[in-house]
Parts: C-alpha cells; structure tokens; sequence
C-alpha cells in the first residue's frame, strides 16, 4: 500500500523536523512492503531540511503539487502563465500587500521581519533571496499581509488559478490552474482508491477524496467531511499517530495475503 503524507501538522509539528521516532516508523513501514510519499505546501527547498535524510530519496510533492522531486532532482515543475502573473501582481500592487513569492528553488520575500513564516523559510540555506523580477519562473505564492484581505481573496477567486485560505495563519496560498497534491500525485503513478493519506488543511482535500483511507491529525472543518478517521492534537499525539500507522500497515499487509 502507498501511504501519503503531509508535513507540517501532520507528521511535523511546531516548525521542528519530523521527530526520530516517526522517521523510525516510516521506515518501517517501507521495511514491511509499503510506499512512502510526502505531499506538502513547503518548496523542496523547504521539506529536505524537516526529513531525515534516509527520507530524501522517497518521492517529495513540494508547492503544493506544482513540484516534484525524486532522487535528489526536480522531475517535474508548474508555473504561473504569464498572464496570470501579471494579474496576480498587479493586485498584489493594488491591495499593498506583502509576499513570499517560491521558484523552483529561490524565492522572493517582503513580508514583516517578524512573520512566523521566517522560520521555515530556507532553514538550511539552500536558496538565494532574490527581487521577484530575478525568479526564472514562480510556482507558488504566499500572501502574508494586505489591505483590504477579504477584497483581495475575492477578486483572486475570480482568476484561473487555485487558492487556498490557512484561516489560522491568515495566509492566502496560491497556486498555477489545476495544481493540487492529488494531480502531482497521479504523475507519479499513486492511483485512486490504491493509498492511505495523512493531512491536516483545506489543500489535502485533493488527495483526502482519492484515497482508499483518510486519517485527519487535529481538526478542520473542511477537511473533516472527507476524513474517515481524525487524531486530535491533544495527549500524546505523536504516539496515536504511529499507532495507527502500525495497525493500517499491519491491516493492508493482511490484505495483501
């Protein structure tokens, strides 16, 4: 079986690196037969630095699906059109507001000097801070703070492309047209019906409606009603959430026989 998973609330918690103790499990849970993948919003730049290294070589969905990267190479990415940048940009320029703008690898900042974002951005320092002029292409786009943030979500809404809303972070996650982690998921041969996925926000919706089962950590309402079973955040998490991967890995072992 494939088992899919997001990062930051999910399998990697507070900014911290996905703890040994769940490294441990997911490499058990290749040692028992299974597939391991990451779906995440982070850029590569950003996930490599949270995983173990003995993780790198499994396939990494970064950008929210716009990026893949498998065997220390970016195999495929998707960026903006041309046209949808320009537009995106103006209203950036409308509504005054502040970024943090991803290509392939380096990216483009001017969001506060104390954002949370700063501090999984390039923990490692694998990327270079450039003018978004600078950027060969941009594959994802965060919005950190605006003017009027209703009005500009809305008027976002009304272009060909993907958002997102972390109504937690007050973030508007954007992304090129059709670019979502179930899309990036099938290029890489996951099939539906055929995984077990592992999320906690509005972006896994994609792959939560694909996967033969759902575990949601913690709770979000949208995401809930795809779910078909939550572990909450509270006690000792860390220990539910590899119980359950034993019992999933141990119950589609079973299967398979």
């Amino acid at each position: 079986m494939k088992f899919i998973f997001d990062l930051d609330g999910t399998i990697c918690f507070k900014g911290k690196p996905v703890s040994e103790d769940i490294t441990h499990c997911l490499l058990e849970l290749q040692s028992d037969g299974h597939e391991v993948f990451f779906a995440s919003a982070r850029p590569i730049r950003d996930i490599l630095p949270v995983l173990d290294k003995r993780l790198h070589t499994f396939p990494l969905i970064g950008g929210n699906g716009s990026l893949i990267f498998h065997k220390g190479e970016v195999i495929h990415s998707t960026s903006f059109h041309r046209n949808d940048l320009v537009k995106i940009l103006s209203l950036i320029d409308q509504y005054k507001a502040t970024y943090l703008i991803d290509s392939e690898w380096d990216y483009a900042y001017t969001g506060p000097t104390d954002h949370p974002i700063l501090h999984f951005l390039d923990p490692s320092n694998l990327a270079r801070r450039l003018p978004v002029a600078s950027l060969n292409s941009i594959v994802k786009i965060l919005l950190l703070t605006s003017t009027n943030h209703m009005d500009l979500i809305d008027d976002l809404k009304s272009l060909d492309i993907v958002v997102n809303i972390h109504t937690s972070e007050k973030v508007v996650d954007i992304s090129p047209p059709n670019v979502h982690k179930w899309n990036a998921l099938s290029r890489v041969g996951v099939v539906e019906e055929d995984f077990i996925a592992f999320g906690n926000d509005s972006n896994d919706i994609s792959m939560f409606s694909k996967a033969r089962h759902a575990v949601m950590i913690g709770y979000h309402e949208g995401l809930s009603s795809f779910a078909d079973e939550q572990i909450p955040l509270t006690g000792e998490y860390e220990g539910n959430i590899i119980r359950k991967l034993k019992e999933l890995s141990f119950e589609y072992n079973e299967i398979r026989k």
